[in-house]
């Protein structure tokens, strides 16, 4: 658990991100081998930049231009490609030292290289929960339906999808916190972002019946 009390640390933003995607060939729109069955590059789903080199500059150099080096900085997966140097490299550009990572489909060297890599990130996990000025948010590389906490209010917080602005949303107050649902193509900043956003939606009620209910205990785990 990630506990944050900005009243304790008022000089001290909380932001967070997911789906960076360092030194990805395919999502690179100027050097990508993606093609749709028509042949065709697909757009929405790849980043409009000519090269590797610019696409990771201006994702490193957009980071460091807004997170401070003793803010807190979130990183919901899928940080890089090209095994451990790769991870390092972007890890020692980025001037913030506070960086949570979760775990992602394309995360894999960094899963292999776990002992390693813990030198790099405050912590890495599949899953975690952030507790933020009384607030409570689940963090997952991935988007689910019912998470805990969804009828209490709990926010959902993901990546994975790379979904538009306009598609950003989920259930309840789910939303994909990746770089390229940002209409400025950044982190976000979850006190002033985030929870405004979120806090206009709906609470979602659980999808099916709630097992951990006085009817049902000793019934089901």
């Amino acid at each position: 658990m990630i506990k944050i009390d900005t009243e304790k640390n008022k000089n001290v933003n909380v932001w967070i991100t997911s789906d960076t995607h360092y030194n990805h060939k395919n999502i690179c729109r100027g050097v990508t081998n993606w093609r749709l069955p028509n042949g065709e590059v697909p757009e929405s789903q790849t980043r409009d930049f000519k090269n590797l080199d610019l696409m990771n500059d201006v994702i490193v150099n957009t980071i460091n231009g807004l997170v401070g080096q003793d803010d807190i900085l979130i990183h919901l997966g899928d940080w890089s490609f090209g095994g451990f140097e790769m991870i390092e490299e972007f890890r020692n550009r980025i001037f913030c030292k506070n960086i949570h990572l979760i775990l992602g489909n394309h995360d894999h060297h960094i899963e292999r290289n776990r002992g390693d890599i813990q030198k790099l990130f405050l912590s890495v996990s599949h899953y975690n929960t952030l507790v933020l000025d009384g607030k409570t948010f689940q963090l997952m590389h991935y988007p689910i339906d019912s998470w805990d906490g969804l009828n209490k209010g709990y926010y959902h917080l993901h990546g994975h999808c790379h979904l538009p602005e306009h598609k950003r949303f989920g259930v309840g107050r789910r939303m994909d916190v990746g770089m390229d649902g940002h209409p400025e193509f950044r982190p976000y900043n979850i006190k002033r972002e985030i929870i405004p956003l979120l806090d206009k939606r709906p609470i979602a009620s659980n999808i099916g019946e709630d097992h951990h209910t006085e009817e049902m205990k000793g019934v089901v785990g």
